[in-house]
């Protein structure tokens, strides 16, 4: 027979993957209500998906590209925006879903045992299943615009993965966070729209002004958001130095996350 032995984790320990693995049927369930309760009784249901991404492309198309004037790297403002809104609303759902995901699951936190980690993991499911209805309509625009993306399109799932860990990071330390300190949710959504106009997600990074362009290369997001375009759009590919940036800060961002979650799940249940 097997004994399991639970013992806290420690102040730096990295969350272990192998019981995360073995208990991943309570992510997928934690997952699948999230799906269930956020379409339940509407009357579009999973239109509601589209109907952000393309309102926001048609607002900055009108803003941006009519009144502005801004480039587009030589592609259609509105399929411009709309694909970078795609990978931006993919990062957007992921963080603002996990941080609050333990603060609205406090009874199962305080009273069931079970990988406490699981339950900010299992919003990744829900913004991914949003992501691909979005990605289904950006494929019908690409052919219905003409733009063949090329050979980069093959690493697309690569980016998306690094934008689902830089995400999931930041979401399971202010989900860690928000359960000792509430005004995280306050925070937050000031510091994900201010995070929407600090990256190159509705205009191109070529309209920003040579002074100010190093403060926008110093965003991994942006680095992220030129790495996808590339490749979606066919548009040029970004520096190897952003390359191998995306990658370090995605991966470090998810571990650290990760230790911070760690660090303060021995409180939750005392503090929830």
């Amino acid at each position: 027979m097997r004994t399991t032995v639970i013992t806290p984790p420690g102040r730096f320990a990295l969350p272990r993957w192998r019981e995360l693995w073995e208990a991943r049927e309570v992510a997928f369930r934690f997952g699948q209500r999230d799906v269930v309760l956020r379409y339940r009784q509407t009357a579009i249901g999973v239109i509601w998906v589209l109907i952000q991404p393309l309102a926001a492309a048609g607002i900055f198309t009108i803003i941006f590209g009519g009144v502005a004037g801004l480039p587009s790297s030589g592609i259609p403002y509105f399929l411009f925006s709309f694909i970078g809104m795609l990978a931006w609303t993919l990062f957007n759902s992921i963080v603002s879903r996990a941080a609050p995901s333990l603060v609205s699951n406090q009874a199962l936190v305080s009273k069931v045992f079970f990988p406490r980690m699981l339950v900010p993991i299992s919003t990744v499911m829900s913004a991914l299943l949003d992501f691909l209805v979005g990605l289904a309509l950006g494929v019908v625009l690409l052919i219905a615009y003409g733009v063949n993306p090329g050979w980069g399109v093959l690493l697309m799932p690569v980016w998306v993965l690094l934008f689902v860990l830089l995400g999931l990071g930041i979401g399971l330390a202010t989900s860690a966070w928000m359960v000792r300190y509430r005004d995280v949710a306050y925070v937050l959504p000031w510091f994900l729209q201010i995070a929407l106009f600090a990256t190159p997600v509705a205009y191109s990074l070529e309209a920003v002004d040579a002074r100010l362009e190093p403060f926008f290369l110093a965003n991994p997001l942006t680095w992220l958001m030129e790495l996808w375009r590339f490749s979606m759009l066919g548009t040029a590919m970004p520096p190897a130095w952003q390359v191998v940036g995306a990658v370090v800060v995605s991966l470090g961002v998810f571990l650290i996350g990760s230790i911070v979650f760690q660090r303060n799940e021995r409180s939750f249940a005392d503090l929830i």
